[in-house]
């Protein structure tokens, strides 16, 4: 703690306390909801700028609206720091993102005030929309407030929700936080003012009037009647577009002035016009703290930091990053080869391509919240030949899996998936775990999958996926740093489907495919401590699978185990089903694929997940020494 006194703040452990303040006190209980996030953070780490900006508005939804009765949807979910404290939590709020602590998302299971979960972006106009038609049916009279920004708005399943839902005729309330100032110019009393007007009570009737009269026109003057009201307030306030997806659009006013948000926000939540209302909110990110606002990121995820200056403690490392040797890796192939390009959505900097951008400006593409439309997007560029890298984190390209297999496989378009994050990611949890990739791509004919075990074979297999230009292919790499080999001036193309033997045994053999290799080596060390002689070797591909590799590891050993950081269904899967259809199990062979266990593992450090999953050096001396049956011999000596 900082020591800062939060007087009004200790008086609201919840909502329902909140709403007992005078309106005028919670410009300070604001002041205090942004001193208690910036410390909390400053301690476990986290999405920091997204939650400063939503400070007054979080207040203000709280306070006008009947929460947890009336449902409110954060997204994307990194957003709702501060109305974590202000529901319950915030004697938890120092466990953000620790082990048997709060999520750094809403979590449905965490609370009754987080009713959808929203790791991922995008969603919560369509749950919000499901959410106010399924309480019509029920005949309940309850708000639904959806809260969508930090980028969110760019992808298309939110228009897609738009479209339907003046259908409806439903209590949706969706408040657009534009924090980058990409839609609305900067906003003052004139634009305050107007939005007050436009949703007020008199207004609402005024124009319901004015819509009876225009039903007694002739259809011609009906229709110009009913338009001229409509594109008037759209050119003074820009909401336009909102209003041809149907919704009565309000806006665009301050989020930090809580003497706007709030008649505005009591205006829509006592109307009742049957139309669902978008509130376009223009907020800072990073708002209130320094450090944050002069950050050119404005310090959207943070390690743990001092509060004063706002410097990170992040750890130091003499091995670079995956991530890092990724886009070193691309800038070596592109700065060789004109047709490269580089494709992300909206993860510049989490994908490593801002450094691409930084290289080579016209050649890289973000192209915002839409995987969906990043990978149809590489496939055109495919067409017309050149070679589109398309880097997506694992658990993100799940978003674009018709697009996959309908606009790329399917058509052998020669489109390089990178795959970030690959495995389990520490604190950032299940939402963001790459954990089905091999799986959901595995069984697509005709792809290319890699998983670099060490940063030297990320080098390589980017080399290798730029000189695949007959299909797709994916790469999958973990988050966080390599293991620290001297790296070559650029990657050599390997040979596709074939793996490597990075030490000869004659007993157990381990064949791991991606970032648990290492594991693999430190089992077989205490394995030959203990007299069984142990192979381990480095899958590469697990499509084409190096059939010759896994077929002299199953006729020379007793004991086959292949180990990756994915699901069921994933190389394990297709090592199986090739022994069995080629005879090769016949010998007696005992084989024993380990992978993640058929569950969500919360975010905890990685440490810990993988001693969770059973993907360690000890869980693989254990199923070694359970397969060879020595444990009951132990037990019986």
């Amino acid at each position: 703690m900082t020591g800062t006194k939060t007087p009004l703040l200790d008086l609201c452990p919840t909502p329902a306390h909140l709403r007992a303040l005078k309106p005028e006190q919670l410009r300070q209980l604001a002041d205090e909801l942004r001193t208690e996030t910036i410390d909390a953070v400053s301690v476990t780490g986290g999405h920091l700028g997204a939650g400063l900006g939503v400070v007054e508005l979080t207040a203000a939804l709280h306070y006008v609206f009947d929460t947890p009765y009336d449902r409110l949807i954060w997204d994307v979910g990194h957003q709702c720091y501060p109305h974590k404290i202000l529901t319950g939590r915030r004697d938890r709020i120092r466990t953000l993102r620790m082990g048997d602590g709060l999520s750094g998302f809403t979590k449905r299971t965490e609370s009754e005030y987080d009713p959808f979960g929203a790791g991922h972006s995008s969603t919560s106009i369509s749950a919000g929309l499901g959410m106010a038609v399924a309480s019509a049916m029920k005949g309940e009279r309850r708000n639904v407030i959806a809260v969508i920004g930090d980028g969110a708005m760019s992808a298309g399943m939110a228009y897609e929700a738009m479209n339907n839902a003046a259908s409806t005729k439903s209590r949706l309330i969706v408040v657009l936080n534009d924090n980058d100032m990409s839609i609305a110019p900067p906003v003052g009393a004139m634009s305050a003012y107007l939005s007050r007007l436009i949703s007020s009570k008199p207004y609402l009737s005024l124009r319901h009037l004015a819509k009876e009269i225009a039903d007694q026109l002739p259809r011609p003057l009906r229709n110009v009647a009913r338009r001229a009201e409509e594109y008037a307030r759209g050119m003074v306030t820009g909401g336009t577009l909102f209003e041809e997806l149907g919704f009565y659009y309000i806006g665009p006013i301050d989020g930090h002035n809580l003497d706007h948000l709030l008649p505005v926000l009591q205006n829509v939540r006592d109307a009742d016009d049957g139309k669902p209302v978008l509130i376009h909110v223009v907020t800072k990110k990073g708002k209130g703290y320094a450090p944050a606002e002069a950050s050119a990121d404005k310090l959207h995820a943070v390690a743990k930091f001092d509060v004063v200056t706002g410097a990170q403690a992040k750890p130091k490392s003499n091995a670079p990053t995956f991530t890092r040797v990724f886009a070193q890796s691309l800038i070596k192939e592109a700065e060789a080869d004109p047709g490269i390009v580089a494709i992300n959505a909206a993860m510049p900097s989490g994908t490593g391509l801002d450094l691409f951008a930084e290289r080579f400006p016209d050649r890289c593409f973000d192209v915002g919240i839409a995987e969906q439309h990043a990978v149809t997007f590489a496939a055109g560029m495919a067409t017309e030949g050149f070679k589109p890298f398309c880097a997506i984190y694992s658990t993100f390209l799940q978003r674009a899996y018709d697009q996959v297999i309908h606009d790329v496989v399917l058509q052998h378009l020669p489109v390089r998936f990178a795959l970030d994050r690959a495995g389990l990611v520490g604190a950032d949890g299940a939402t963001h775990a790459g954990s089905f990739d091999v799986a959901y791509l595995g069984c697509l004919p005709d792809i290319v999958l890699m998983a670099a075990a060490d940063e030297v074979d990320l080098m390589h297999m980017v080399a290798t996926q730029a000189a695949i230009d007959d299909r797709a292919s994916a790469l999958r790499y973990p988050r966080g740093e390599g293991v620290g080999l001297e790296m070559p001036d650029r990657g050599s193309v390997l040979p596709l489907g074939k793996g490597r033997i990075l030490q000869e045994g004659t007993k157990v053999a381990i064949l791991s495919y991606g970032g648990r290799l290492g594991e693999a080596r430190k089992a077989a060390a205490e394995l030959g401590a203990r007299g069984l002689s142990t192979t381990v070797a480095d899958a590469r591909f697990a499509k084409p699978l190096d059939e010759d590799l896994v077929r002299r590891l199953a006729r020379e050993h007793e004991v086959l185990i292949t180990i990756e950081e994915g699901s069921v269904g994933g190389f394990g899967s297709f090592v199986l089903q090739f022994l069995a259809t080629s005879g090769a199990l016949d010998g007696g062979l005992k084989i024993r694929p380990m992978v993640l266990p058929d569950a969500y593992l919360d975010h905890d450090n990685p440490a810990k997940q993988y001693d969770t999953a059973g993907l360690t050096a000890r869980h693989i001396v254990a199923t070694a020494v359970q397969a060879l049956g020595l444990e009951h011999a132990a037990a019986r000596a």
